[in-house]
């Protein structure tokens, strides 16, 4: 039985061959395999390809992040600047009364040190003069009066007209012989300090 069941089945495979079914089988086979092998190529390939993508998809977002970042950055600037308008003014007006100042100060010390030249140079002169005065061969009063007037002491200078005064006072009173006149005078001259 199994040599007929054997043969039976030889005849069903030249049966099968003879009327194309085993070769419509397996080309049905083959096409199967060739559509599967493209599949897998296709999913190979499109695997190949994520990476790519899914770089690319990061930059493009990393572009964009960056882009939106910019712009936060640009408004933050904007802000600041907005901000700081009202003190830039203010420093500005601190700085002008800074050079203002300064510029004032610096007059202030040409004007001094013009002044300390010119007093120097004043006392210069004064002690020119009374050099003058000492080697010339005037009165002794009058040196000391030219002395004192050079050298611009007034209390002394003051003294010295007030006792000028009571000596010609003096003089008058006793000039015109009247006592009681020269006591009026002095009085009146001590009124008049």
């Amino acid at each position: 039985m199994s040599k007929l069941l054997q043969f039976g089945r030889r005849i069903l495979f030249y049966v099968r061959v003879m009327s194309g079914y085993e070769e419509r089988k397996i080309r049905n086979f083959r096409h199967q395999l060739e559509n599967h092998l493209q599949q897998a190529q296709a999913r190979k390939a499109a695997l190949n390809k994520v990476p790519e993508q899914i770089i690319l998809s990061e930059v493009r977002r990393m572009v964009q992040d960056m882009q939106a970042l910019n712009k936060q950055l640009e408004q933050a600037e904007a802000n600041i600047e907005e901000y700081f308008k009202p003190l830039d003014k203010e420093a500005e007006a601190v700085m002008k009364m800074q050079l203002e100042g300064e510029e004032r100060n610096s007059n202030m010390m040409i004007e001094a040190l013009q002044l300390h030249a010119t007093m120097k140079q004043a006392r210069t002169e004064k002690i020119t003069k009374m050099q003058q005065i000492d080697q010339s061969k005037i009165n002794p009063e009058e040196a000391e009066i030219l002395t004192k007037l050079i050298s611009g002491d007034e209390k002394s200078l003051k003294d010295m007209m007030e006792s000028l005064q009571q000596e010609l006072v003096l003089e008058k009173a006793n000039n015109a012989g009247d006592g009681g006149r020269v006591h009026e005078v002095d009085s009146s001259h001590a009124n008049s300090k």
